[in-house]
């Protein structure tokens, strides 16, 4: 890829969609054909990373704001902030990747994968731009009214035909 950045995918959806699932194939696609792929999720809720017990934990619980663990061994290192960072700044450390696909985040401005699930999910994508693609759990029938002119609906289980609307 060239020297921009990397190229930004949201993969969007309600609780309980898919979206994981679909970041996973994606993932496992890109990174078979070679490209560098990061991760980014957002969540609505409070996380836990490291488990109680644990020397990050320890590190957290004691008050540090930023704990950092790595590991030669393993070729891995882990930030911990406690404060929230936007998408931008995150975006802005992935340095080296060629994609980096967004899990949720539904206002921000990037390419969106909507995935929907069941019938009531489909008002989601009214709310979500750009759009480009729909996974859908439901037969394109059930979903195409709801989908606006020109975007592809894929069934839930063709990532395939996801990754080449990516790639495109």
């Amino acid at each position: 890829m060239s020297g921009r950045g990397p190229a930004v995918i949201q993969v969007v959806g309600l609780k309980n969609a898919g979206k994981t699932t679909l970041v996973c194939k994606l993932v496992e696609l890109l990174d078979g054909l070679g490209y560098q792929v990061g991760t980014i999720k957002h969540d609505a809720h409070r996380f836990q990373m490291d488990h109680e017990g644990k020397d990050t934990w320890r590190h957290r619980e004691a008050g540090a704001r930023m704990v950092a663990i790595s590991s030669e061994l393993e070729g891995q290192t882990c930030y911990i902030e406690q404060r929230y960072t936007s998408l931008a700044d995150m975006l802005a450390r992935m340095n080296g990747m060629d994609f980096v696909i967004v899990e949720g985040f539904k206002s921000e401005e990037y390419p969106k994968l909507a995935v929907i699930r069941h019938p009531e999910q489909l008002e989601l994508l009214g709310r979500v731009s750009p759009l480009l693609a729909v996974a859908s759990w439901l037969p394109e029938a059930e979903v195409r009214h709801a989908v606006p002119a020109g975007i592809p609906v894929c069934h839930i289980d063709d990532a395939e035909g996801m990754l080449r609307l990516v790639l495109a």
